[in-house]
């Protein structure tokens, strides 16, 4: 006899800075709002650039979210949701593992969870947790942003101190914004020294 389907997936968007991850996301739950169906949109703590309680893009777009630092917290308060979505959740403090595996849950008790991201840090090494979720979803989708300096497509976000790139041994997450952080394509990226 077969189980009938309860529907859960996981969707991953990610890219680059500027690529328009959240802006995906955000479209994504305005078409979850049309259908009625019942959401949560999680944003990390950590990210206040545009507004601690809300998902905003770079453009200006805004949903709102609930601040939450751990997985865990997006787990207590996910019961009975159909669309959990968590935005920039390379910023969540639990190890990679601990995500999964919790995305791993939601969707497998019938959710669509939708989570947006970084693949990559500013060394341009894949963020753990979003390689495994790639490998593991249903649907990814990755986007990518206009080089700064020749137009091409951008994969890469550079990360710059006083205009030169981050050294290797920076921090891995340092949130910022236009003041930090540009987009590049492969060729125009300067790999962290």
């Amino acid at each position: 006899m077969t189980r009938p389907c309860a529907g859960g997936r996981i969707e991953v968007i990610c890219g680059c800075m500027y690529s328009g991850k959240t802006e995906e996301l955000i479209r994504r739950m305005r078409q979850v709002q049309i259908a009625r169906q019942s959401f949560r949109i999680f944003t990390p703590r950590l990210d206040t650039r545009y507004s601690s309680s809300h998902v905003a893009s770079h453009s200006g777009a805004r949903l709102e979210a609930v601040p939450v630092s751990s997985i865990r917290e997006v787990i207590a308060e996910s019961e009975d949701i159909q669309v959990i979505a968590i935005d920039e959740v390379h910023f969540l403090e639990d190890s990679p593992e601990v995500i999964v595996a919790a995305c791993q849950t939601l969707a497998d008790n019938g959710s669509r969870v939708l989570v947006a991201g970084l693949d990559q840090n500013y060394r341009a090494a894949p963020f753990p947790a979003m390689s495994y979720l790639m490998a593991l979803a249903e649907q990814v989708d990755k986007l990518y942003a206009i080089c700064v300096r020749c137009g091409a497509y951008a994969t890469r976000s550079q990360r710059l101190i006083d205009g030169h790139p981050a050294p290797a041994d920076a921090p891995t997450i340092v949130v910022g914004g236009l003041d930090l952080y540009e987009a590049r394509c492969r060729t125009c990226y300067e790999p962290a020294c």
